[in-house]
Parts: C-alpha cells; sequence; structure tokens
C-alpha cells in the first residue's frame, strides 16, 4: 500500500541518497522539479514527497 502523505526527511536517512565512488561525493537520485527544489533550498520546511527510509533489515524481514 503506497503512503500518500510527506514525511519529514533527512537525505542522509534516505535510500534515494547515493555515493558517487568517482568523484566520492553523495548526491540524490530523484531530480525534483523546479518547485521541489527552491522548497529544498529555502531549508527547514521541506518534506521530500521521495522519501524512502534506508532500511538494511527490509530484506531480512520479507524472509521470515
Amino acid at each position: 500500500m503506497k503512503n500518500n502523505r510527506k514525511i519529514d526527511s533527512c537525505c542522509e536517512m534516505c535510500s534515494n541518497y547515493c555515493l558517487d565512488e568517482e568523484i566520492n561525493e553523495y548526491y540524490c537520485m530523484v531530480n525534483l522539479d523546479e518547485d521541489e527544489y527552491l522548497n529544498f533550498l529555502r531549508g527547514s520546511s521541506f518534506s521530500c514527497p521521495y522519501f524512502r527510509p534506508d532500511d538494511e533489515y527490509e530484506i531480512v524481514k520479507h524472509q521470515n
């Protein structure tokens, strides 16, 4: 079931936040539209609609 609620997010805790090993920097794999990006740059009240918690044990939960 997909939840349409926006979650207050922290990029470092998102599964879309990945390391580019060539330049050794992290980046977001999601391309935000102009309005979303502007809200992100403004700061504190941004809730990313693409935030997915990076849960390392999610696969294990499905195996049990």
